[in-house]
């Protein structure tokens, strides 16, 4: 049978790659890092919109943190030192991600490489829209954290299509409690990260960026995508600067993602 096809259009789910990405974050082991972090947080609303949350969040946490998808570990900063901290990732997160990072734990499968019952808070930020089976991933998380145990999820909603093909999921406040609860949490608290300016902002700066540094097959194109882009870098500070602001309101119903806090009953029949 022949698919019916759309004149002049894109079979998107072909696509194995993005005409800009940017830079993966580096862990802070400096100063000069901590500054260069804060100064991509000030131009990288979605990161700066997390930095906001967990600042808050990982202050009050106790015990063991597991990281999952960790990444280059950007928020192990913001945990009181006397936590003890676990960060986890896959196998593939260089070649998918660019991601390999010391003091780091890669694992294949869907088996975290943790013990059940051992760990106080379960971590994810922006990974859950990577796992092809999040009910998996939340049962991983579910049979790791210990009774009385904290999920904290960050998910992007206003965001393109990244990492692709491996991003799979956008979720919404509804989706993540129905997914949390069926996976044997608490009904979650659910925040929005950002409001409608924040989204406006977010996507003229990304614009921007693609014209400043997308990879243009026509070398004309690519000079005009970049004098275009430098003409329009005031644009880029000033929502920037409102961008910013924005953050500091109450929150949306469209916004750039959620942050998510969780608890695992207690007692949890898995660790009985």
């Amino acid at each position: 049978m022949t698919l019916p096809m759309l004149p002049n259009r894109d079979n998107m789910a072909l696509r194995s790659s993005e005409l800009w990405r940017p830079p993966v974050f580096r862990r802070e082991t400096n100063s000069w890092d901590r500054s260069r972090a804060a100064l991509r947080r000030f131009f990288d609303l979605q990161a700066a919109s997390i930095w906001n949350d967990l600042q808050s969040l990982l202050s009050h946490c106790r015990g063991s943190l597991l990281d999952v998808g960790c990444g280059a570990q950007p928020y192990r900063v913001l945990l009181p030192k006397t936590v003890t901290y676990l960060g986890i990732d896959t196998t593939d997160a260089q070649a998918n991600f660019g991601y390999t990072v010391l003091n780091t734990t890669y694992f294949t499968g869907e088996t975290w490489p943790v013990e059940s019952c051992s760990i106080s808070t379960v971590l994810a930020t922006e990974t859950l829209e990577h796992v092809e089976h999040p009910e998996q991933f939340l049962a991983e998380a579910r049979r790791v954290l210990q009774p009385g145990g904290t999920l904290i999820l960050t998910v992007p909603f206003a965001a393109r299509w990244h990492y692709i093909p491996y991003d799979y999921w956008r979720f919404t406040p509804s989706g993540l409690q129905s997914l949390l609860t069926d996976a044997g949490f608490t009904p979650p608290v659910v925040y929005a990260r950002g409001n409608e300016l924040t989204v406006a902002c977010y996507k003229v700066m990304a614009l921007i960026l693609m014209l400043l540094l997308g990879t243009w097959d026509s070398g004309s194109v690519r000079l005009l995508a970049r004098f275009t882009g430098c003409l329009l870098i005031p644009l880029f500070l000033v929502t920037s600067v409102l961008g910013q602001l924005s953050l500091k309101s109450r929150g949306g119903n469209d916004c750039l993602g959620y942050t998510a806090i969780a608890v695992l009953p207690e007692p949890s029949g898995d660790c009985a």
